[in-house]
């Protein structure tokens, strides 16, 4: 290539305008970018002020949230609380001076269950009563002595008094063990068994004591009074034996009518009356034993 021609290829490259390549967003995309950061930040304002409501409204500390606060000892909270799925606590206690309510529309239930996750222990409270379910039953007294005891085998109140204002009394189907059986006072005592026998045991005594009254004691077929080792007494100023039958004396005997009669006893222990004379007329007027 000869100089002339180098030299004329340098001015035509001179003479040429450099290309410039324009870089960024322009027109309507810029315009889309412009809007969609506006509505971001707005997006963003509108979260922060709700989020800045919504802690403000749950009153949400470094303690806690609402009433329901944080502490040592555990979760401690005031006011009413609603639970709808099951609560799960080791211990639940109200505050000093306040009482603790327990408030369901249909029932409490409390269960208590053992290593195997095996019901032992139930309590429910509803609408139809209070029942409850367990090995056994216990109340007892601020001072710890025992008032009332319940298991499979037997029921113990340990109270010093144990009162039945019912009109009906009370009724047991089994036997009843007690040192003492008194009625309230100017109040009538009655122990009575409609359709089957009422027995009075004791291994050393048995004492029916009415100081302001009648006892009286009725039965539809036999009244028995046994002691096997000792002796029956009976201590008034006046014992009446009414509807005593009356023994008919023996055509040997006397026939003169009398006022005055003895009170004979038959060898299986049955009483009857005869007419007394200068001696005894029982073996006379004996007829009523046969």
């Amino acid at each position: 290539m000869t100089q002339e021609q180098c030299t004329h290829r340098n001015n035509v490259q001179s003479s040429e305008k450099p290309h410039v390549y324009k870089v960024g967003i322009y027109g309507w995309r810029k315009r889309c970018l412009y809007f969609f950061v506006l509505l971001l930040m707005i997006l963003i304002l509108v979260n922060l002020a709700l989020t800045i409501w919504i802690l403000k409204v749950m009153n949400f500390t470094i303690d806690g949230m609402g009433n329901l606060r944080i502490t040592e000892k555990g979760l401690k909270l005031e006011g009413d609380s609603e639970f709808l799925q099951p609560l799960y606590a080791k211990e639940i206690q109200s505050r000093p001076g306040s009482p603790l309510l327990l408030q369901s529309s249909k029932n409490v239930s409390i269960n208590i269950l053992n290593g195997k996750n095996q019901l032992v222990t139930q309590l429910i409270a509803g609408s139809s009563g209070v029942q409850a379910r367990g090995k056994m039953l216990e109340v007892k007294s601020s001072t710890g002595k025992l008032l009332f005891s319940a298991d499979d085998q037997e029921v113990v109140v340990g109270a010093e008094r144990l009162r039945v204002t019912g009109a009906e009394g009370a009724v047991f189907s089994k036997s009843v063990e007690t040192p003492h059986v008194r009625a309230e006072p100017f109040k009538e005592l009655r122990l009575e068994s409609p359709t089957r026998s009422l027995y009075m045991e004791a291994p050393k005594g048995i004492q029916i004591l009415a100081e302001a009254g009648d006892i009286q004691a009725t039965c539809r077929s036999d009244l028995r009074l046994e002691s096997k080792d000792g002796e029956i007494n009976l201590d008034a100023r006046r014992i009446r034996l009414l509807r005593l039958p009356e023994g008919k004396a023996s055509p040997s005997g006397t026939t003169s009518r009398q006022t005055v009669y003895e009170v004979c006893v038959c060898p299986n222990g049955k009483l009857f009356l005869s007419q007394a004379g200068t001696g005894s007329t029982c073996q006379i007027s004996n007829n009523v034993c046969l």
